[in-house]
């Protein structure tokens, strides 16, 4: 595999590289300058990435703002994608999957990226105050606008995928052409229900999070001290290596580390061609903060994994494998909510 095997997007016909440049980390969020954060765009275009994925809510609407700098010139050589749903300021209504927020949001990104259109808009959560007609029919009347060119999702469960696309077929609309979903060596539970019913739908799966937040970087290993980061500091409990739910987690992950030695790779290595050998993943996003991080990415885009290794890392962490809720990227509100698992009295 290398950055210039283009992957089909769906059934679209759009292609695109292996790797996604994800946006996150452009701007306030991680202290990088726009100067700075442009540069590494550049460095990725160069490189052969084709596509770069943002939202409206990284670093409130800066990441955008940067994206749409950096491509000034070069905007028919990417493949530009934004997010809508999370909160981007105070107002309680300036978030959400409404017509009434979409139509706005989609207005302010295309500004903010200087683009007078989207090759692909996502909706960044699942909602369950908002009929999924309502969301689908929008994003429908945006394609035919020329607004955006398609359309797709993020972390929706099993089922609201599937309602995503009955709701668009029962209609005559345009269906919903991707799905983006963290996927990694300890985060596996897609390959239970998400992936096959991508491959039913002729969905293209776009995972994030192939280091899982850090935790296949190589610091996490039995022995050693608590790794630290600006993510671990934000989000104490999901990364503490004391706590008994993250014991199996850094069990795991010193024992990838160990298979990575054997087979001479490095674990960031290892954990890229993971992602990007199974089938039904179209490419994996990678959300670089500085240059050395960008170019680590880019010496694992070459790496294919034999079936040998890829049947010792199911013996280390069985497929569908999910050490911990949050870690799906989101918890359904029949998990999160006590009161949806209890009858009134």
């Amino acid at each position: 595999m290398s950055l210039s095997d283009l992957r089909l997007l769906g059934r679209t016909g759009v292609r695109v590289s292996p790797f996604v440049l994800g946006a996150m980390n452009f701007g306030t969020r991680s202290g990088t300058t726009h100067e700075e954060s442009i540069a590494l765009i550049h460095r990725a275009l160069d490189a052969g990435i084709n596509t770069i994925d943002t939202a409206d809510t990284y670093s409130h609407g800066e990441s955008e703002v940067i994206v749409g700098k950096a491509l000034a010139g070069r905007r028919d050589e990417v493949v530009l994608a934004s997010k809508f749903h999370n909160a981007v300021d105070d107002d309680p209504t300036h978030r959400g999957n409404s017509r009434r927020w979409i139509v706005r949001a989609v207005e302010d990104s295309l500004r903010r990226l200087g683009t007078d259109h989207l090759d692909l808009y996502q909706v960044h959560r699942p909602e369950s105050v908002t009929d999924i007609d309502e969301t689908v029919g929008t994003l429908d009347d945006l394609v035919r606008a020329g607004k955006i060119r398609y359309y797709g999702t993020s972390v929706f469960s099993p089922g609201e995928l599937i309602q995503a696309q009955w709701a668009a077929n029962r209609r005559s609309l345009n269906r919903p052409a991707t799905e983006q979903v963290p996927y990694s060596l300890l985060v596996r539970g897609i390959e239970r229900e998400t992936l096959p019913i991508a491959r039913r739908y002729g969905l293209s799966v776009l995972t994030y999070g192939p280091l899982a937040a850090g935790w296949l970087s190589g610091s996490y290993r039995l022995g050693a001290p608590q790794p630290q980061s600006r993510r671990a500091d934000l989000i104490p409990g999901r990364f503490d290596i004391a706590t008994s739910d993250n014991a199996a987690k850094l069990a795991a992950a010193d024992a990838l580390a160990e298979l990575a030695d054997q087979a001479g790779l490095s674990l960031v290595e290892l954990a890229i061609g993971f992602v990007l050998a199974h089938p039904d993943v179209t490419a994996a996003i990678i959300g670089p903060r500085t240059q050395e991080h960008l170019d680590t990415y880019l010496n694992a885009s070459d790496i294919v994994l034999n079936d040998d290794i890829l049947d010792r890392i199911d013996e280390i962490v069985p497929a569908g494998t999910v050490f911990r809720e949050r870690d799906t990227g989101t918890i359904p509100d029949a998990l999160a909510e006590p009161s949806k698992r209890r009858r009134v009295a």
